[in-house]
């Protein structure tokens, strides 16, 4: 609803036929109006068309306090921002208000004395709808009196008035949200004793500072947040809290490959510059996209804990990066990502991910190759023919001729920080390789051919075909039963 901003005093907005309204009404009553408008209501929330989004809104509708459940990096606490353009532009509240009273009924005994003192007189401030926010995040040391209020004996001395007057009181944060979204985040961080001064405040809508006889009527649409880990590992949202909080909305990662790398190219912060240097072939953000939904079904991974979008969304940055660094290292003008630019995306897997016991055992670092590893075996099938069906058989096998040449105790090693053309010598050093890709992919532009060409040395290396090793600065392919029997003594290579 729009309202006329010039209005300054109570009695113009009477006038106006401004009516007060719950944040509750006000937010159902712009809902249904954006509904019925075709509009999108929570524009750049990708993956929740069909599941959160729904729930969201018939929350809304139904004017319930509600909480967000769900693993780290699902957009939860975006989500609650983002309900702040259900509200109407602008509010009308008493001039110099801490509680943003309404002028028609005001709460504070501020206020109260203001009108009462000046009737139709009383000046009118207008609060934008960005204004009508609020959050806090629960830690261990938030107290009663953040959140709710406490005696001010400053203030009390300053105005000398007896504590027995409720003017000595210093109102927390949610009362100043009077009127406004009010979102506490890690909800089971709370202490239980913190959560039961929040009972009454979602029932009655009223609090209890310090024996006062208080009685604010407090107007808050309640947004909690909570990630089903704290439940056990951290703390927990006490009963009777729970069962206020009308509406619980699980969320969820994204679903489709798809899904997950619009979230990611949409998040990126990936300047001009670099997009001028680096091209980047759909294969490589797939993989990226594919690390993820990898870690979230390993053995190594706390599936409890989550993996959260913002890996992939590092992973992409970081992976521009590293050709871009390549690039400028080696002086090409432009260059294509490579699957050795993958190197640089290990340091965004390895503190985003929490390892179970078996993972700690191999370590962050080996975690993320598997990782990376598995990506591209789950890959390969998409771009080039399975080899697995080829292992039994070699009737029309593809890969005959690469494997056949590396059997015969040929090497290529694909050193991370190289040229484009020492890139290229060493890939079609491999006999059959570029046949390949071309056969493969006839209508890939050259750079596109260099790039699928190390893809399938890899591929084949995760199906066992070839063997692949870390060297200092890069990886080395060789034959696979060759190097079980002639791997030089004393030479400290790890498999990738």
């Amino acid at each position: 609803m729009q309202y006329d901003t010039r209005i300054k005093t109570l009695g113009e907005l009477k006038r106006s036929g401004y009516q007060p309204r719950s944040i509750k009404e006000e937010l159902r009553e712009n809902l249904i109006q954006k509904i019925c408008d075709g509009e999108h209501v929570f524009a750049g929330i990708l993956g929740y068309q069909e599941t959160v989004i729904p729930d969201i809104q018939r929350a809304i509708l139904s004017k319930h306090n509600m909480i967000l459940l769900g693993l780290r990096g699902q957009a939860k606490t975006r989500i609650a921002r983002l309900m702040v353009q259900l509200l109407d532009e602008y509010m009308p509240i008493v001039a110099g208000s801490e509680m943003n009273d309404d002028p028609l009924k005001p709460i504070s005994r501020y206020a109260r004395d203001i009108v009462a003192e000046h009737g139709d007189g009383t000046p009118i401030e207008w609060v934008h709808r960005d204004e009508r926010y609020s959050e806090k995040l629960a830690t261990p040391d938030v107290s009663i009196a953040d959140l709710i209020g406490d005696v001010d004996p400053i203030k009390a001395a300053t105005l000398k008035l007896p504590y027995s007057d409720e003017r000595v009181i210093h109102f927390g944060i949610i009362p100043r949200s009077h009127r406004c979204i009010f979102v506490i985040n890690e909800l089971p961080d709370l202490q239980a004793r913190i959560q039961v001064s929040l009972f009454n405040i979602l029932q009655e809508g009223d609090i209890q500072i310090r024996g006062f006889k208080l009685r604010l009527p407090l107007d808050i649409q309640f947004v909690f947040t909570a990630n089903p880990e704290d439940y056990t590992s951290r703390g927990t949202i006490v009963t009777p809290l729970k069962d206020r909080i009308d509406s619980q909305i699980l969320t969820h990662y994204p679903k489709t490959l798809e899904t997950a790398m619009e979230i990611t190219a949409q998040e990126s912060d990936i300047s001009a510059a670099q997009r001028a240097i680096v091209q980047m072939h759909p294969l490589a953000p797939t993989l990226i996209e594919q690390v993820a939904f990898e870690a979230r079904g390993s053995e190594y991974v706390d599936a409890k804990s989550g993996v959260s979008a913002r890996l992939t969304i590092s992973a992409y940055e970081n992976l521009h990066s590293a050709a871009e660094r390549r690039a400028l290292v080696t002086r090409d003008a432009r260059t294509m990502v490579r699957i050795s630019d993958f190197w640089g995306v290990i340091p965004s897997i390895t503190g985003k991910v929490e390892l179970v016991y078996e993972g700690e055992q191999e370590g962050p670092f080996k975690v993320a190759q598997i990782l990376i590893g598995k990506a591209i075996r789950t890959q390969f099938p998409s771009y080039f023919p399975d080899p697995e069906k080829f292992k039994r058989s070699s009737e029309n096998n593809p890969y005959k001729k690469i494997t056949e040449w590396f059997s015969k105790g040929n090497t290529v090693d694909i050193m991370n920080d190289v040229s484009n053309k020492d890139y290229e010598v060493a890939l079609y050093k491999v006999p059959g390789l570029y046949d390949l890709v071309q056969k493969q992919h006839p209508k890939a532009s050259d750079a596109d051919k260099l790039l699928l060409m190390e893809f399938a040395l890899h591929g084949l290396a995760e199906y066992s075909l070839l063997s692949k090793y870390t060297l200092e600065r890069g990886t080395q392919f060789k034959d696979l039963f060759s190097s079980m029997f002639n791997m030089k003594a004393g030479r400290d290579e790890e498999e990738f």
